[in-house]
């Protein structure tokens, strides 16, 4: 049995809630609290009583999606959009179902549906992809050095063929191409969209479908694929990576980042257990957005998302939160890093057993235009707390697996 198979059936187990249910009785409550499993049982609950209850189908839906339980996603949000027509939010959320299930082609019609630009630009190009995407051949597993660690790690890999070429690794990427990188592969964009403004200049993303992605001795072939002009972070010796790839073609593998080892593997079949110093659920928000829970001097543990890209960074958090768990904001140096913002000090940062002591991070008071606040709460509905990033996790090895909704530590 591969992986994308056993994904398929994933159960619950592995994302239920550590949180306490202090509102037992209101689902809405608890979710907004991250507290899932909870929040869950209620809605079931509500189903019990009215089993047309839109919003709690949709709930359940958007819960099991969470936590990969495809199944479970599947019937719940197709009958909260059979229910309630306009609930384009669940419409987005079971085409991400079939999307994360490589099955694409499932998902091109609810896409389409929604009158979103975004939505419509990936309808088109999944619908460029013949035959069966994701197709993933060679090694049953690749070990790749780190080029650097810092300002964030790379690796190197190779696209339609061509020669091996820097890329960033980044939790909170897709497939990011560069303009140039794209360029020399002849690609091809099949639809485009506004990406915002950067450094002043309104940026467009465009968007297609690439014939190979080689990570060490793996291929994966007939796969979506972005890229952008914007400039990305350099190697120490001034190279221009070709791109970055995080969780998209992570959650595709047993996925560990060793910052300590300075390696990443991918492994396409289970591996030994992992996570000496903690074993956590692991939650998918949006198409690329891993959460867990952390916990911030003494508060916690809570949700909280996780991001490898950040530079010089060990943390991203509002100005507000940092304040409630008592970090020191030093508001005498502010910068523009997410908009109007400041650095500030966590005297204390923990995954499970894993524990930085006065790192520095981000205080973001307010994000600039296009920019959300850190944790992105308001896109997902539920609190998190902060973003834990690139300086937090040098010390350890962190291992993502999509098929129990572990995210492990050693």
């Amino acid at each position: 049995m591969n992986r994308r198979t056993f994904l398929h059936g994933a159960t619950a187990a592995a994302g239920a809630m550590l949180l306490p249910a202090t509102t037992a009785e209101d689902p809405d409550k608890l979710f907004k609290q991250g507290n899932f499993a909870g929040a869950e049982r209620a809605y079931r609950r509500q189903l019990r009583k009215d089993e047309r209850n839109a919003r709690a189908h949709a709930q359940i839906g958007y819960i099991a999606l969470l936590s990969n339980r495809f199944r479970v996603a599947e019937t719940h949000l197709t009958k909260a959009i059979e229910l309630s027509p306009r609930d384009i939010a669940s419409t987005q959320r079971l085409a991400e179902c079939f999307v994360r299930q490589d099955r694409l082609s499932s998902a091109v019609p609810l896409l389409r549906r929604t009158g979103r630009p975004r939505d419509t630009a990936y309808a088109e190009m999944f619908s460029a992809i013949s035959g069966k995407p994701w197709q993933i051949s060679g090694a049953r597993s690749a070990r790749l050095p780190f080029l650097t660690v810092d300002p964030v790690p790379f690796v190197e890999a190779s696209i339609n063929g061509g020669k091996r070429q820097p890329f960033i690794l980044d939790t909170y990427a897709t497939l990011d191409l560069s303009q140039e990188a794209a360029d020399a592969a002849g690609l091809r964009a099949v639809a485009t969209q506004p990406g915002g403004v950067v450094d002043g200049q309104e940026v467009v993303l465009s968007f297609g479908v690439l014939d190979s992605f080689k990570v060490g001795g793996i291929e994966i072939r007939n796969l979506p694929v972005q890229w952008n002009p914007v400039k990305r972070p350099t190697l120490p010796n001034g190279t221009d990576p070709a791109g970055a790839f995080g969780t998209t073609i992570f959650y595709h593998f047993l996925t560990t980042m060793d910052y300590a080892g300075k390696t990443l593997e991918l492994r396409r079949t289970p591996g030994p257990e992992r996570g000496k110093l903690g074993r956590l659920p692991l939650w998918l928000a949006g198409d690329h957005f891993p959460c867990t829970l952390g916990t911030l001097g003494d508060y916690g543990p809570t949700t909280v998302t996780v991001d490898t890209g950040g530079i010089a960074s060990a943390l991203d958090i509002t100005v507000e939160n940092a304040e409630r768990v008592g970090f020191k904001v030093d508001y005498e140096h502010p910068n523009d890093r997410f908009g109007r913002s400041y650095p500030v000090t966590a005297h204390k940062l923990s995954l499970g057993r894993a524990v930085r002591r006065n790192v520095v991070g981000t205080a973001v008071e307010k994000p600039g235009p296009g920019m959300p606040a850190p944790g992105h709460s308001e896109q997902f509905g539920f609190d998190l707390m902060a973003n834990f990033t690139h300086e937090f996790f040098k010390p350890f090895a962190i291992t993502f697996d999509y098929t129990r909704m572990r995210l492990s530590i050693d």
